[in-house]
């Protein structure tokens, strides 16, 4: 590798929002981001909510010649909705599904049919190799009332935990931040994570993600930004927005990410990153609710006055400890709650069983039939659907647990290296050292 190496990579990021039936003018947004897509000869596009597989088929037959290589990661009944399609071959593929992803009984949000995922896309460019991740994170539906929270930290921690030990190649115990060194020959030279994490920048869920992977915001970095303001990824000029949605926001949301790093010896910067503003770049007509983000990175060796590794003085500890006890403490509350609601429909179940074993009782005694008919079906429905609800909460409840005792983890390792740490060793005066000295002679 040449000691003046440079490498560019553009990259391109959509929530194309496909949703068969109930997407306004599917079809012909599809069409038009084929061709945008071959007008502009990306790198990489990383596309979200493609949830038609038949859609995911005319992409790659269009985008055929500008990227050979592409892979459609499916989970769930309807599916993740992930797809990349890629200028370069593609060396390795997987996908992580989230263990939580809302309740199956709230059918008119649809998040839990559909499997969100992570998948992982493993490339070799000039020699170095870039793990490329695409998500989708659970909607946020109501932000005053948000019964998702708590699983959308467990799908950020999640996220995190897979970027972390795939990329940095980590073996048996995880390490306490960015900064573990415990590596395998089999790390990743660049990490790039794009996708809709339904999470503003100053969300419990988005800090988690940044402060324990290291990862780097494409539209903080660059120098040169162009698009809607504040980097917004859903704005009021979009035809297909719901603007009530946005009340609170006038000038939109940002919630669509392209974000990097660096792992060993390199150095990225975002040489350039654009959204679109309320259209399509050419036709005027909206590609889809969500704003199409657009980076252009540029990678490098590392000069002197920059390391690949981020710095782990106190501020940085102590930031990561914040947001680590933060959101151990959304997940203890959403425990509680998911073994609150198991508790109710246990009372239920038991409910509905004495009700049954009455109406047996009733049948054998010759009570009266009629009644015993009326009341046999809906009492078994009863005890089945509350059967399947505890079954969800206890199911829920395990999940969270687990995403909470590894966060009481790394939280006791990271306050350990804190302690340990010199920066946290008091300093000895001058005079005390003196005497120490003297002392010892």
């Amino acid at each position: 590798m040449k000691p003046n190496f440079t490498l560019r990579l553009r990259v391109f990021n959509l929530n194309c929002w496909g949703i068969p039936y109930l997407s306004k003018h599917r079809a012909d947004r599809v069409k038009r981001l084929g061709d945008f897509l071959n007008m502009e000869s990306f790198d990489l596009a990383l596309l979200e909510e493609v949830w038609s597989e038949q859609d995911f088929q005319d992409l790659r037959q269009k985008l055929l010649p500008t990227y050979p290589a592409a892979h459609y990661f499916r989970s769930g009944i309807i599916g993740s909705g992930l797809c990349v399609f890629s200028k370069h071959p593609i060396q390795e593929f997987t996908q992580h599904v989230f263990t939580l992803n809302g309740y199956p009984y709230m059918i008119h949000h649809g998040d839990w049919f559909c499997g969100k995922a992570v998948g992982l896309l493993v490339l070799h460019l000039s020699g170095l190799v870039l793990n490329a991740y695409v998500t989708h994170l659970h909607a946020e539906y109501n932000r005053q009332k948000d019964v998702y929270l708590a699983h959308r930290v467990a799908q950020a921690w999640e996220l995190a935990q897979f970027i972390q030990c795939v990329s940095l190649g980590l073996t048996g115990e995880v390490g306490w931040g960015p900064g573990t060194e415990d590596h395998t020959s089999k790390k990743a030279d660049m990490v790039l994570l794009c996708g809709d994490l339904n999470l503003h920048p100053k969300d419990l869920g988005c800090r988690l993600l940044k402060e324990w992977t290291g990862l780097c915001d494409a539209y903080l970095e660059t120098r040169d930004f162009k698009g809607s303001e504040e980097g917004c990824t859903m704005v009021p000029e979009n035809c297909y927005v719901n603007r009530r949605e946005l009340e609170q926001f006038p000038l939109g949301i940002r919630i669509d990410y392209v974000l990097y790093k660096a792992v060993s010896g390199l150095y990225i910067s975002c040489k350039t990153f654009k959204t679109t503003t309320g259209h399509d770049p050419h036709s005027g007509t909206p590609l889809s609710d969500h704003e199409a983000l657009m980076a252009t990175l540029c990678v490098r060796h590392s000069p002197p006055q920059h390391t690949s590794s981020p710095s782990h003085g106190p501020a940085e500890r102590s930031a990561l400890i914040s947001v680590l006890r933060e959101a151990w403490t959304e997940l203890d509350q959403g425990m509680a709650q998911a073994l609150w609601w198991a508790t109710i429909t246990g009372y239920v179940i038991g409910l509905g069983l004495l009700l049954l074993a009455l109406l047996c009782a009733l049948a054998v005694g010759g009570g009266i039939r009629e009644v015993v008919i009326l009341l046999w079906t809906p009492s078994v429905g009863l005890v089945l659907g509350a059967g399947a609800v505890y079954l969800f909460h206890v199911q829920e409840a395990k999940g969270l647990c687990r995403a909470r005792a590894e966060l009481q983890h790394v939280l006791g390792r990271a306050r350990e290296a804190q302690d340990l740490s010199p920066e946290s060793q008091p300093a000895l005066q001058p005079g005390r050292q003196e005497g120490d000295r003297a002392e010892e002679q």
